[in-house]
């Protein structure tokens, strides 16, 4: 059996979309469930779970725990085997679930597992990435992301010389949508709830690496995501003076590299399979 974990936080319109999808687009017969873990939850998404979706589990916290902490507690109220982590924000397309479950079950070595992610004009969202270093965040961040030297090691962290059209190893995946064995999560660990928002998905897949399981990028499937990137705004470098989703960014950034230190980030490379 699959659960399917969906992370919402204050999104009652586009967790609506995101649950539609789901029950339109799973084929009638394929085991599931759906468990709905809510951060400050409203009577709004209460209701609307109750009145339009009565099938599905939902967790409602209220307070705002944080991605880190939602994940966990979805995943040990879960009964699969497997895990599809989603944020509301995806909106899922026929056979898509079912084409990444199979695909896991029949390879018993990966332990996250990622689709292709699509904006919603049909252009591919970048969604698997080389591990972060600390020039990573700056160049990002700040006005030197456009002089050549970042622009070299902005396009290795995108990995914009691969062939990201075929299934490929890759350092970790984004969070948005990422599909998990619980076997492996069984001798990994949940994620490392140090990290509140941000980067508890860069963290994961390196434990998942550091344990013998693979991280697999799989374009066989994609998923529309509607992606906004919260914690950037108009003052590059300086956002975390007026954005709270900055400096939660920041913050976990820094726990990350005081965890793994500032430039032991990457693996060797990727590998076509």
């Amino acid at each position: 059996m699959l659960s399917i974990i969906i992370v919402n936080f204050k999104n009652p319109p586009l967790l609506r979309l995101c649950l539609k999808s789901l029950e339109q687009n799973l084929n009638a017969g394929f085991d599931y469930e759906t468990i709905i873990v809510d951060s400050e939850s409203s009577v709004e998404t209460q209701n609307l779970t109750k009145e339009e979706f009565p099938k599905f589990k939902l967790l409602p916290f209220k307070t705002n725990i944080g991605y880190t902490k939602a994940v966990n507690e979805g995943i040990k109220a879960s009964q699969g085997d497997f895990v599809l982590i989603l944020n509301p924000d995806i909106i899922l397309l026929k056979n898509a679930v079912e084409t990444m479950y199979d695909f896991m079950k029949k390879n018993k070595e990966i332990g996250l597992l990622g689709p292709q992610l699509l904006n919603f004009d049909g252009t591919r969202q970048n969604s698997c990435f080389k591990f972060y270093n600390p020039l990573t965040i700056l160049y990002r961040r700040s006005f030197l992301g456009y002089l050549p030297f970042a622009k070299k090691v902005l396009n290795n962290f995108l990995m914009t010389d691969a062939n990201l059209t075929k299934t490929a190893k890759v350092d970790w995946l984004m969070g948005s949508a990422i599909m998990a064995s619980k076997k492996a999560v069984g001798k990994v660990g949940l994620m490392d709830e140090n990290f509140f928002l941000y980067m508890s998905d860069v963290d994961w897949a390196r434990r998942f690496w550091e344990n013998g399981y693979e991280v697999v990028y799989y374009p066989e499937v994609k998923i529309y995501h509607y992606h906004k990137r919260v914690s950037y705004g108009r003052f590059g470098i300086f956002d975390f003076l007026f954005k709270k989703e900055t400096r939660w960014h920041l913050k976990d950034a820094l726990k990350y590299f005081k965890k793994y230190g500032l430039f032991n980030t990457s693996r060797n490379s990727i590998y076509a399979i």
